[in-house]
């Protein structure tokens, strides 16, 4: 399905490596009759050297190009962002579209003063606090697990 959706294997091999390699994951799929068209996944990100919050970032997320502009999409956003909630998540980023993800709350992360270890614009990494003032003084860098290197 992310080959379908990406037309690369690189989010394939990401997803695999992440499920193979970290925890906890929330990893959920959309279904169509039987056939998932849609998935997205949460796994652990590190924010510089603070071990006292638990942050997940949120990649890869895909809908396969017949069913997108359907919902499916945000259904998996808001399904999952309530499954990191459950499972005691206290914040998550994204590096994504900037039109996208602030219509679930989500704002650029420079405003709590956290940034990417990736070059990219401010307005793409974005945080969500799941737990309201989490990020209140938390200042640094979000580094990704490895296999995001690797994929």
């Amino acid at each position: 399905m992310n080959e379908i959706a990406f037309g690369t294997p690189t989010e394939a091999n990401l997803v695999e490596l992440l499920r193979a390699q970290t925890s906890p994951l929330v990893s959920l799929v959309a279904d169509n009759d039987g056939s998932i068209v849609g998935h997205i996944l949460f796994s652990p990100v590190i924010l510089s050297d603070d071990r006292g919050i638990v942050i997940m970032g949120l990649a890869p997320m895909a809908v396969v190009p017949a069913f997108q502009r359907r919902g499916i999409g945000s259904a998996l956003v808001l399904a999952g962002l309530e499954a990191c909630r459950h499972v005691g998540v206290d914040a998550v980023v994204v590096l994504g579209h900037a039109a996208f993800y602030p219509r679930f709350g989500f704002v650029p992360a420079s405003r709590f003063g956290i940034t990417s270890e990736y070059t990219v614009p401010d307005d793409v990494f974005m945080a969500l606090e799941l737990r309201p003032g989490i990020l209140s003084g938390r200042t640094g860098q979000v580094r990704y697990h490895p296999a995001f290197n690797d994929a």
